[in-house]
């Protein structure tokens, strides 16, 4: 991995970005974080001395030229940072965000209708390298950009595309909000065998388990999941017992899609 980068924000997404890029070869000369919280703050340092970590923006040096801007900051910090950056417009980096509900008209708004920007919206299993991410590239991204914001998302997981971006809002409905989803459903899972008497640790320690499990199953193949299903599915047997309640009217199929139906208002309420 060549080229620079200025990252800025580096909580629990910037900081899995930054551990998959220096895992994937880059120099830590060629990087500046810019993070308040200070270097305590980014676990890397420790493994990356040579990286520099700056508490502002004016601290960045002048004669810096990164390649990628990388914006990582919680949103409601957004109005606050992202228009101190328009400095670099005309020097023509690509702008990669990670903040959910901020469109790319937003950052053309406020860093110049010339500025090259890519939307990505990962989710947080980044933090394991397990992540899945949909990017959106505006009008201005040249195809370079466009690959090289690829390369860089690719560090924590899967990377895929959209040439729509309002299909974004669905998107974190979807996989952004999604792994909470799936830690609810363990935690049913595991009260629901405490309920059934065993104890809180085993129930623990099956729910994980077996909602880990399944996971690694999808991944192992390309089979549908409606197919591993009836696979485990013996007729007359427990599991068909289970799935009559749950696949019954008003159960799992129409609840998650109002749940989904719900993230996506959301989000489109917050990126208005």
């Amino acid at each position: 991995m060549q080229g620079t980068i200025l990252l800025v924000g580096c909580g629990k997404m910037g900081g899995a970005l930054l551990d998959g890029w220096f895992k994937r070869g880059l120099s830590p000369v060629d990087a500046i974080v810019v993070e308040p919280a200070g270097r305590d703050s980014v676990t890397a340092c420790s493994d990356h001395r040579a990286l520099t970590v700056l508490p502002h923006m004016s601290d960045v040096p002048g004669d810096f030229r990164p390649d990628v801007i990388v914006f990582a900051v919680k949103p409601q910090m957004a109005d606050q940072v992202i228009p101190t950056y328009k400095s670099f417009t005309p020097q023509r980096p690509v702008y990669l965000s990670v903040l959910a509900g901020k469109p790319t008209s937003y950052f053309r708004t406020h860093l110049g209708d010339e500025a090259s920007v890519v939307r990505a919206m990962p989710n947080t299993p980044a933090a394991v390298g397990k992540a899945i991410s949909v990017l959106y590239a505006a009008p201005t991204v040249s195809e370079v950009q466009a690959r090289v914001c690829e390369l860089l998302m690719s560090a924590v997981g899967q990377v895929t595309w959209i040439g729509d971006e309002t299909q974004m809002d669905a998107v974190t409905a979807v996989s952004g909000s999604g792994p909470a989803y799936v830690f609810l459903l363990t935690e049913c899972l595991r009260d629901a065998a405490i309920e059934a008497g065993l104890s809180p640790d085993l129930a623990s320690q099956l729910a994980r388990a077996t909602v880990s499990g399944a996971g690694a199953l999808l991944e192992a193949g390309e089979t549908d999941p409606a197919i591993l299903r009836k696979n485990v599915t013996s007729p007359g047997g427990t599991t068909e017992a289970a799935l009559n309640v749950l696949m019954a009217d008003g159960g799992m199929k129409p609840l998650f899609a109002r749940a989904v139906a719900a993230a996506t208002k959301r989000s489109k309420e917050l990126a208005g």
